[in-house]
């Protein structure tokens, strides 16, 4: 990784204009050479678990005004806000020399009023940069349309606002996660031998642009294996991303169509519950195929005993630190570079291209279990090898 230069010293050389600053033109300097410094290019290649790509970005710290404030949805639907997104967000803003009254974390706590009042006392306070996690496309619009009426730019985190008014995107390649899961269900078919799955195929929540987007994904890969009749598709559920309400939808599929025994499910929190309805009517290991996606520790319990096929695993920290780089950027006036704006999003309400920066999603499974989630300690290994769960941790290579 590239360290930030060490800075050049030049002799001072005193002149009268620089006198009748220091009593009154210190400020019009300041700003001259802030406005002359050459900004620091960064790429999201750089970023890596030790934050130290961050560091490239203090001199913009200096440069810009005014608070950053990112606001985050929930912490029902997914544990990684709480448990990842919050502290890496805070992390990466520290790194980039923003003191703590430069910039804020918040969570709605799953209200939309929460996070459009929160969102308006963040611009109260002086905030220039919005950065948000939508808990509906409702809401970010709100909140989008409500900043862009006062200046104060806004970058979507995680899920995209449609009709809204952002200025960036950060995610990662949605349409890839889904992707990740149709391939994963295939090989994990082949691999545990069922000879003739009968599936049930389950989504996010319909209001979440990234679930229609996991479903483009998937299906992209699945479509051909039921055109040709080697997969038999038997039903698909209306989505959420409430785990009780994903058993439920679950159950009332099976209790419909027994013939059922493959599951393509989005995420780790939503197969939770149905692996465990499943475990106890005495279904066995390796025997009915489920994804999952967020490579909770629940979700990589499930792989190790057998029950779930493998995760998605979306690298947080990357994700956090675009967030804020790209907010950096922002406030300090300034374009983010195109090495670290990777490509566009399009929104499909307002059909417009979005400048986004995507990230690369993994497919996690025993084989890479120990050199991904492990080795990054999105998830410790004292953690993941306990009770039943230590000879599988050893046979996967993870200690």
């Amino acid at each position: 990784m590239k360290h930030p230069s060490k800075a050049r010293t030049i002799a001072p050389v005193v002149t009268a204009g620089m006198v009748a600053a220091a009593f009154g033109g210190g400020a019009v300097a300041s700003a001259s050479v802030r406005s002359s410094m050459k900004p620091p290019t960064l790429s999201i290649s750089q970023f890596n678990r030790t934050f130290s790509a961050m560091a490239k970005l203090k001199p913009l710290a200096a440069r810009g005004t005014g608070m950053i404030a990112a606001i985050l949805p929930d912490t029902v639907t997914s544990t990684r806000y709480t448990e990842f997104d919050a502290p890496y967000l805070k992390r990466a803003f520290q790194t980039a020399g923003l003191t703590s009254s430069q910039y804020v974390v918040q969570n709605a706590l799953g209200s939309t009023s929460t996070q459009f009042t929160d969102a308006q006392a963040d611009i109260a306070k002086g905030t220039k940069v919005l950065i948000i996690d939508p808990l509906d496309s409702g809401v970010g619009a709100r909140i989008e349309l409500y900043a862009k009426a006062r200046g104060v730019k806004v970058i979507d985190y995680d899920r995209l606002t449609l009709g809204g008014y952002r200025t960036y995107y950060d995610s990662f390649n949605n349409v890839v996660v889904g992707n990740l899961i149709g391939k994963g269900f295939e090989s994990c078919v082949t691999a545990w031998h069922v000879a003739k799955p009968q599936v049930v195929e389950m989504y996010g929540a319909p209001t979440d642009n990234n679930a229609t987007l996991f479903g483009d994904g998937y299906n992209q890969i699945l479509d051909p294996m039921f055109k040709s009749g080697k997969y038999t598709l038997v039903t698909s559920t209306a989505g959420t991303w409430t785990p009780d309400v994903a058993e439920t939808e679950f159950q009332q599929a099976v209790t419909a169509h027994k013939n059922i025994n493959a599951a393509v499910v989005p995420n780790d929190e939503n197969a939770a519950p149905i692996i465990a309805y499943l475990k106890n009517l005495g279904v066995k290991p390796h025997t009915f195929p489920i994804t999952g996606q967020d490579a909770t520790l629940t979700g990589l319990q499930n792989i190790l005993s057998g029950y779930q096929c493998g995760t998605v695993y979306k690298p947080i920290y990357l994700e956090a630190q675009a967030a804020v780089a790209l907010g950096m950027y922002l406030r300090a006036g300034l374009t983010p570079p195109s090495t670290l704006v990777n490509g566009t999003t399009i929104d499909p309400k307002t059909h417009k291209k979005v400048p986004s920066v995507l990230l690369k999603p993994e497919w996690v499974t025993t084989a890479n279990m120990a050199s991904t989630v492990i080795a990054d300690n999105f998830v410790p290994a004292s953690q993941l090898c306990v009770g039943t769960y230590v000879a599988a941790c050893s046979a996967a290579g993870i200690k």
